[in-house]
C-alpha cells in the first residue's frame, strides 16, 4: 500500500505568555497579512505583535495562558489517522506557532511518504488562511528538497455535511431561546484591502450563510452576516459583531451568535465574543434573554463524527466551532466508515483552539 502523508495546517497559537508575542510577530510579519516590502513589514509587525501582546495576553490569560488549538489539532489527527489506517500518517503544520511549516516538511521528509495530502482546516479559502498556509508548504518543501506527489483539498463553503452540522445545531439553539432572537453569522474578518484584489473570502463566506439558512428548520426572518477581529487602521469587512451586538441591544433584541469559519474552538470563539457583548455598555447589550441564553455559541460539549465517503479522492467537511459540532468528511479510497464521540466531561474529543 502507497504511504500518504496527510498534513493538517491551521493558523497555531502561543502555547504559554511567554509565546505571545512571537506568535503575534510571526502573524503580522506574513506578506499575506501585511503586503508591504520586507523592510517596511518586519519592523511594523514588531511595532503591532508589541502594541497587541498586552491584549492578547489577557485574552490567553482567559485560556489558561495560551492556545489549546495544538492539543485539540493532535486529537483530530490522531482520530483520522486511526480511520485511515496504517499507510497513512497525520502531520500537523502550523502556520504562525509550533510546529511550524518547516518542522511538519522535515517530519513529512523523514517518513518519506509516496504521496502528500495538504488539508488545510478552512471551511473557506482565503489568501491570509489557507492561501498562506500553501504558499509557505510549497517553498519549504522546494527549500527542503521535499520532492513527492502533493494534492491540495480544496475549500468546502457549502458542502453538504458541513452546512447540515452548522443548520442542525442552530436549529436546536433558536428552538431553545426564550423569545424570538436575531442571528449573527460570525466570521473571522478581512481588510478590504484584501478583498479588493480579489480574494474569494467574502462571496465563501456568504455562500456559507445563504445555504445554512436555507437548511434551517426554524429559518430565522432576522439574521446577518458580520465579522469579527479586526486589527489597525484600515477598513475592514463589515458590519462587526460589536456593532451588531450594539445594534441589537438599540434595537431591543436578544442574539443567538454562531460561527460559521472556524473548524476549532478558539480566542475568537472562547473569549472575543463573549468580550465583546460585555463591553457594550450596559443599555447597549442586547436585552431580553438570560445571559447563556443571549449569546448561544454552545462550545462547552464537542460532537464530533469522522465519516468516510466514496466522493473526491480527498476530501474534508469541518464545522467544529459551532453549537457543539466538529464534522469531518473524507473520501479515500471508496471506504465508508463513521466514528462519533460526544464530550461529556471527560468523554470523547474535544477539537478546540
Amino acid at each position: 500500500m502507497a504511504r500518504r502523508a496527510v498534513v493538517l495546517m491551521n493558523l497555531g497559537g502561543p502555547d504559554s505568555p511567554a509565546a505571545v508575542r512571537p506568535f503575534l510577530y510571526n502573524l503580522f510579519s506574513d506578506p499575506a497579512i501585511i503586503d508591504l516590502p520586507g523592510p517596511l513589514r518586519r519592523p511594523l509587525a514588531w511595532l503591532i505583535a508589541r502594541q497587541r501582546s498586552r491584549v492578547a495576553g489577557e485574552i490567553y490569560a482567559h485560556l489558561g495562558g495560551g492556545s489549546p488549538l495544538l492539543a485539540n489539532t493532535e486529537a483530530q489527527a490522531g482520530a483520522l489517522e486511526a480511520a485511515l489506517g496504517l499507510e497513512y500518517r497525520c502531520f500537523i503544520a502550523m502556520r504562525y506557532w509550533h510546529p511550524l511549516t518547516a518542522e511538519a516538511v522535515s517530519a513529512v521528509k523523514a517518513w518519506r511518504p509516496e504521496e502528500i495530502v495538504l488539508l488545510p482546516l478552512y471551511p473557506q479559502f482565503s489568501t491570509t488562511t489557507a492561501g498562506s498556509s500553501l504558499a509557505a508548504w510549497h517553498a519549504e518543501a522546494q527549500r527542503q528538497g521535499l520532492a513527492c506527489p502533493t494534492r491540495e483539498a480544496p475549500p468546502y463553503p457549502t458542502e453538504p455535511g458541513f452546512i447540515a452540522a452548522l443548520a442542525r445545531h442552530i436549529d436546536e439553539l433558536l428552538a431553545d431561546v426564550a423569545r424570538p432572537a436575531r442571528l449573527l453569522l460570525s466570521a473571522h474578518g478581512l481588510p478590504l484591502k484584501i478583498v479588493r484584489k480579489g480574494d474569494p473570502y467574502p462571496e465563501q463566506i456568504e455562500s456559507t450563510a445563504a445555504a445554512v439558512i436555507d437548511a434551517l428548520e426554524h429559518r430565522p426572518e432576522d439574521w446577518r452576516v458580520c465579522y469579527q477581529s479586526r486589527v489597525g487602521p484600515l477598513a475592514w469587512l463589515g458590519p462587526s459583531v460589536d456593532e451588531e451586538i450594539r445594534r441589537a441591544g438599540q434595537d431591543g433584541v436578544g442574539l443567538v451568535i454562531a460561527p460559521i469559519s472556524f473548524v476549532s474552538e478558539h480566542s475568537e470563539t472562547l473569549v472575543e465574543l463573549e468580550y465583546m457583548d460585555t463591553a457594550a455598555p450596559a443599555d447597549e447589550q442586547a436585552p431580553g434573554l438570560p445571559r447563556p441564553e443571549r449569546l448561544r455559541r454552545a462550545l462547552q460539549r464537542q460532537y464530533a463524527r469522522l465519516a468516510l465517503f466514496p466522493e473526491w479522492p480527498f476530501h474534508l467537511h469541518t464545522g467544529a466551532a459551532l453549537a457543539t459540532t466538529a464534522l469531518l468528511a473524507v473520501g479515500i479510497d471508496g471506504r465508508a466508515l463513521e466514528i462519533s464521540a460526544m464530550r461529556d466531561g471527560d468523554d470523547g474529543l474535544f477539537f478546540s483552539n
